[in-house]
């Protein structure tokens, strides 16, 4: 395992090159969503005794921090298709368990990046939200789920529009339904069913308990822990198979 920072320090470097663009996209997508959801729909609807912004923004956290943990698989096909970078790491004395291991580090730090920006727009908002170690351990699996997803897709595609796919058809349906913008109560039982199955669903139910100041979701952070786990072990077995 000791090759696994080797791994996250190359993205880190990667990251921090690009700091300033990656604040700013990172700001752009909850400032529109605070602007036309909280302001221009939501004004004035509460929902469980609280104002349609302050559930909107723990939402944003769940799914900015999926959004860009993911967001790991783009970088990883660059680097793969064009840089030749994985070749790289496949003639390099590193373990493929640590080198899943220091991409999904990688795409973790970005999730926590994300969210750590989303909640200075919502102090800036004058919408404070409580940010103790239950929330921040429910964004890191969020995070950890969802960059463990991108690992095994990055190993999976072929090419960039099979990337694209992932996106449409995986994650932005799940940015929309995943408890983020709307409250899942509101939903017949058997979506609601449905959904309960998605991560981002017991992310946001999480990441709002937290931001409340409430207790925390045992059920939500373990089952985070089981996707995590799971879509990890198939993203090193991918990465295993690519390398043979």
């Amino acid at each position: 395992m000791n090759g696994w920072y080797a791994v996250y320090y190359r993205e880190v470097l990667l990251l921090k090159r690009k700091l300033p663009k990656q604040l700013a996209s990172m700001s752009v997508m909850p400032v529109l969503y605070a602007v036309a959801f909280g302001y221009g729909m939501g004004k004035g609807v509460a929902v469980d005794g609280h104002s349609y912004m302050e559930f909107l923004m723990p939402g944003l956290v769940a799914m900015a921090s999926m959004n860009h943990s993911f967001a790991m698989a783009g970088e990883i096909n660059i680097s793969r298709f064009y840089w030749k970078i994985f070749e790289e790491f496949q003639a390099a004395p590193i373990r493929n368990i640590a080198y899943v291991a220091g991409e999904v580090a990688g795409g973790v730090t970005r999730g926590l990046l994300s969210a750590l920006v989303i909640l200075v727009i919502s102090y800036l908002f004058g919408v404070p939200l409580s940010c103790g170690p239950w929330f921040w351990l429910a964004v890191a699996l969020n995070a950890f789920v969802f960059a463990s997803v991108a690992v095994f897709a990055a190993m999976t595609v072929r090419s960039h529009s099979d990337q694209s796919l992932l996106t449409s058809f995986l994650i932005t349906p799940m940015a929309f339904l995943g408890g983020t913008v709307f409250p899942m109560d509101h939903l017949p039982g058997w979506a609601g069913s449905i959904l309960s199955l998605l991560p981002l669903t017991h992310a946001s139910s999480a990441i709002r308990a937290a931001a409340f100041g409430l207790g925390p979701e045992i059920k939500s952070l373990a089952l985070m822990a089981i996707f995590g786990a799971v879509f990890f072990a198939m993203a090193f077995k991918t990465v295993d198979k690519a390398r043979l």
